[in-house]
């Protein structure tokens, strides 16, 4: 066996373990993360699988596979899944278009009330108290200032409040 083979098993062997070490600390918070906003877990198992080949070719060029970098696969993974839903049940609606629609029903007050926020509030809250993460770590996925972020907390908050004490007195 020449040297070169045994360079390039032992790389093969730092990668891989890079790749599981990785994998083990993130798994559990991207499915977590992604099947909180998709359809079904069927969904969710599927991008996380893609989200992990695609840290795996990462893996390839001695890339430190963090987990703000894999929450950021995990985002754009995520935000090319909705781009091909939204385009499928466009297609879908034409095809369909004499058949009416059902409406959805709201599972709770606080689902309808984060359902009607601005998508960037929506999405700090959510990263903020479903996902755990910092401001920091939210600045960093979102490229945008640790102040921002805050600010956008405590707007996001205050309406999120605001909404559940009206919707609350509808009911």
């Amino acid at each position: 066996m020449s040297f070169q083979a045994v360079r390039k098993d032992r790389a093969d062997l730092e990668r891989e373990k890079r790749f599981l070490i990785a994998h083990a600390a993130a798994h559990d918070r991207i499915y977590r993360y992604l099947r909180r906003r998709t359809v079904n877990a069927a969904t969710a198992e599927d991008l996380c699988s893609e989200v992990f080949r695609i840290a795996w070719e990462k893996s390839a060029n001695d890339d430190l596979l963090s987990i703000m970098i894999l929450f950021g696969v995990a985002k754009n993974v995520l935000r090319n899944h909705d781009r091909s839903a939204v385009r499928s049940a466009r297609l879908i609606g034409e095809l369909c278009a004499d058949r009416p629609s059902e409406a959805s029903a709201r599972d709770s007050p606080l689902l309808e009330a984060l359902e009607r926020l601005n998508p960037d509030e929506r999405e700090v809250l959510l990263l903020t108290y479903w996902d755990g993460f910092t401001s920091r770590e939210i600045s960093d996925l979102l490229n945008i200032s640790a102040t921002a972020i805050r600010m956008r907390l405590h707007r996001a908050r205050k309406v999120l409040g605001h909404l559940i004490q009206t919707e609350g007195a509808e009911l």
